[in-house]
């Protein structure tokens, strides 16, 4: 696939088509070509030819298309910031990455005005493409590199199996740019000729606008996290008489329970609901699988699907050998949507990835198992605790709170004590008030678990919210959660 190509004919075909609406703004396909073009051409003819990055900062504005693209048709990675992050972390990733350039909204008004056309230049696949930045176990920000070849390869596995060719399809983009997650709705809309429809912080700020802002999208192909969708469920309004052009589902990030992919086959019967897997290190997704009324039925948790064509992923133990059929062993990745490594360090490269049978290969540190030719994913490696001697994993306590009827979502965390795990303790969200207090709620809810699970594994302490905390990135903010307990 000849990405620039695939986006630059829209231009030619369609050039008043928007390419991306956010609030009251649109970018038409031939504004975005049009300023691209000149903005790669300024970059060219003012920095260096070294290859160094450009830093993105904004919040889902047309102009950060438009400086994605001028990066990349200038021979330079971009690197995706919102301005959501704290100042002073955007401040230590632009350092970090090296950055040539750091362009805001407004700097890349005032440098795409011109019309000159790209520099001439031909793009190898193994060249960087966009540096996205991700939390580090020691807290400093790591730049996961992320090739053309890795972005083309997953491009191609994803619109094919999706089906995604005929223009006129409305994606949806709920997270910010700087979450790899994003990088599904833009190029899936891009190449395809599609109009990306940007969620802003502002809609999901006042729940009111964000319906109203939903309503109007026209949107065909739903990518969000599972917790968006969640949200959006907490409404019974929202369904396919609110969207009623919505066909496909397609979430990443995280877990997908159960009881939301039940809601919406409900709900949005002429939709396919879609679960993917995969970490920043390889490209966005790398795993798939179409969820029906029959998977539900078989599965208490829901399968991560099968490889994309030409990756293998096998389960390997502590050792580094494949596990037995059907036990747990840590998901390694391998193939050509892998990254090369984190920019600027080797040791963290070192770590994490590795030569398999020849093959460049990542260890995710997730933990899964196979059954009937699925993968399925068992939580965190590093989310494994020993408590009171025991070896628990926080993921299979979530996913038999998830199961039980009464329960919307759940999120456990660890209580401490002394800077040492202590206790269990839930974060619930209700799908219904039943009769009683928090105590009798939280009494029943232990002993439906202690049905399922050994009493070591319990939480010992029920908090009842109406809403989690959110990160910037959709996700339950974990953090947050555990200081409620201080």
């Amino acid at each position: 696939m000849d990405l620039f190509a695939q986006i630059d004919r829209w231009a030619r075909r369609a050039p008043e088509r928007p390419a991306h609406i956010s609030g009251a703004r649109a970018l038409t396909y031939g504004e975005l070509i049009r300023r691209s073009d000149a903005l790669a051409a300024y970059l060219a003819h003012a920095l260096p030819d070294d290859g160094a990055p450009i830093a993105v900062v904004g919040n889902k504005e047309p102009e950060m298309l438009i400086a994605f693209l001028g990066a990349v048709k200038s021979g330079r990675p971009y690197v995706p910031l919102d301005t959501s992050l704290p100042a002073q972390r955007i401040e230590r990733i632009v350092a970090s990455s090296g950055a040539a350039l750091t362009l805001t909204p407004a700097r890349v008004a005032e440098l795409s005005g011109g019309a000159d056309p790209a520099p001439p230049r031909g793009h190898d696949p193994a060249e960087p493409y966009y540096i996205m930045f991700t939390s580090g176990s020691t807290g400093d920000p790591k730049g996961v590199v992320i090739t053309l070849g890795c972005v083309t390869n997953f491009l191609g596995w994803m619109l094919a199996e999706q089906e995604l060719g005929a223009p006129g399809e409305v994606f949806l983009n709920q997270v910010p740019f700087s979450f790899d997650v994003s990088v599904m709705d833009l190029y899936f809309s891009m190449v395809t000729g599609g109009t990306m429809f940007s969620i802003t912080k502002d809609d999901v700020a006042k729940p009111r606008q964000l319906y109203q802002a939903l309503a109007a999208s026209g949107v065909t192909i739903w990518v969000s996290t599972p917790s968006f969708v969640r949200l959006c469920l907490a409404d019974r309004g929202f369904d396919q008489a609110m969207l009623p052009r919505v066909r496909r589902f397609i979430f990443c990030g995280e877990t997908l329970a159960p009881e939301v992919a039940a809601q919406l086959l409900d709900r949005f019967p002429e939709a396919a609901v879609w679960n993917t897997y995969g970490p920043t290190e390889a490209t966005v997704a790398t795993t798939s699988v179409r969820i029906d009324h029959d998977m539900l039925a078989r599965y208490p948790a829901l399968p991560i699907g099968r490889p994309m064509p030409g990756t293998h992923m096998p389960l390997l133990n502590a050792e580094g050998r494949p596990v037995a059929p059907g036990e747990r062993g840590e998901l390694i990745i391998s193939g050509p949507n892998v990254s090369p490594g984190y920019l600027g360090r080797p040791d963290l490269t070192e770590r994490a990835f590795f030569l398999l049978d020849g093959v460049w290969s990542y260890r995710t540190g997730d933990i899964g198992h196979e059954q009937d030719g699925l993968l399925f994913f068992d939580g965190r490696r590093d989310s494994q605790i020993k408590l009171h001697g025991y070896r628990i994993e926080l993921g299979d306590v979530e996913a038999h709170l998830q199961a039980l009827p009464e329960v919307c979502d759940a999120v456990v965390v660890v209580k401490l004590k002394n800077d040492q795990p202590d206790s269990l303790a839930a974060f619930v969200i209700l799908n219904e008030r039943p009769p009683g207090g928090d105590r009798q709620v939280a009494q029943a809810l232990g002993d439906r678990l202690a049905e399922r699970l050994p009493r070591y594994m319990v939480p010992r302490i029920f908090r009842f919210l109406d809403a989690f905390p959110m990160t910037t990135n959709g996700k339950a903010d974990r953090r947050k959660l555990a200081e409620l307990l201080v």
